[in-house]
């Protein structure tokens, strides 16, 4: 029986990131499938040739997320499968999603949504949210790349430096979450709104960033009963069914949990910190699939 081909797209140059997603590649392959990992930057691949592709960890994309997006558009008119859905695909690539959410009923972070940074935006931002330090991030981002933790203190030496950083960039502005420096943020892991594990990423002192690149730790956990049920019902609203899904908590002032981010494109798995999670992600693949081609 030959094997079905399942692209998976990455980064040319993967040094200096933490990537484990190569662990559930034995259990793809005992599955049938045949992984070949392609940068996606790769010029005329030939995408009818592959059975699939997950998008992995083509981390570097905000650099060119025009090209990027392009990409996986042509790749989701090829006769290939694009892992996950294109529809969530171009619904979560900004994180503009959360305010679809929001009005859903899901509790975020506040968050304030501006399509360039002028001059003033942060004073604003302090009284609208009542804190001495605020968040300003793109609207499309990964690994914290141009994400500023700013105080009032900052001001207004730093508004120079953000007209400069997103003067044609979409940004948010968000309060600084203080429980993500004490207690950190959970992450939990879903295939095919299967519950699959959770961490906890609590940064580096004197660091309010999460990923492992910069210096957090990470620990595997047993998310309570509230948190998983925040999240649970987040993930009965994703519609289509996403193979794969990784949802960010962070705990309020009031102990209530608000949604950071949903990730549905490329997100980290940290499929290493959970024994079975590599076969149910390869599992939650092959399923998809079946269903999707008909067997």
């Amino acid at each position: 029986m030959t094997a079905r081909r399942c692209a998976y797209l990455t980064m040319r140059d993967p040094q200096g990131f933490a990537i484990d997603a190569e662990l559930a590649f034995p259990h793809m392959e005992n599955l049938g499938w045949a992984i070949e990992q392609l940068p996606w930057r790769t010029a005329n691949a030939d995408w009818d040739a592959f059975d699939a592709v997950y998008i992995g960890t083509p981390w570097d994309y905000p650099e060119d997320p025009g090209q990027f997006m392009g990409l996986l558009k042509t790749i989701d008119r090829s006769s290939a499968i694009l892992i996950n859905d294109w529809s969530l695909v171009a619904w979560s690539t900004p994180k503009t999603y959360l305010r679809d959410l929001e009005q859903k009923g899901v509790a975020v972070v506040p968050s304030s949504w501006h399509e360039h940074y002028e001059r003033g935006s942060l004073g604003s931002a302090f009284e609208r949210f009542g804190t001495d330090r605020l968040i300003i991030k793109p609207v499309i981002s990964t690994n914290a790349t141009d994400t500023f933790a700013v105080t009032k203190q900052d001001l207004p030496a730093i508004d120079l430096r953000l007209i400069e950083t997103f003067a044609n960039r979409p940004c948010v502005i968000q309060p600084f979450m203080e429980n993500i420096q004490s207690e950190g943020e959970y992450s939990l892991f879903y295939f095919n709104r299967e519950f699959s594990h959770a961490i906890r990423k609590t940064p580096k002192r004197g660091d309010f960033r999460v990923q492992e690149e910069h210096g957090a730790d990470i620990v595997a956990v047993e998310p309570d009963a509230p948190l998983r049920n925040v999240a649970d019902r987040l993930m009965q609203l994703v519609d289509p069914v996403p193979v794969y899904a990784r949802a960010d908590f962070v705990r309020g002032s009031a102990g209530e949990f608000l949604l950071m981010e949903l990730e549905l494109v490329e997100p980290s798995m940290y499929l290493r910190m959970d024994a079975a999670a590599p076969e149910r992600f390869a599992k939650a693949f092959n399923d998809y699939y079946e269903q999707q081609s008909g067997g």
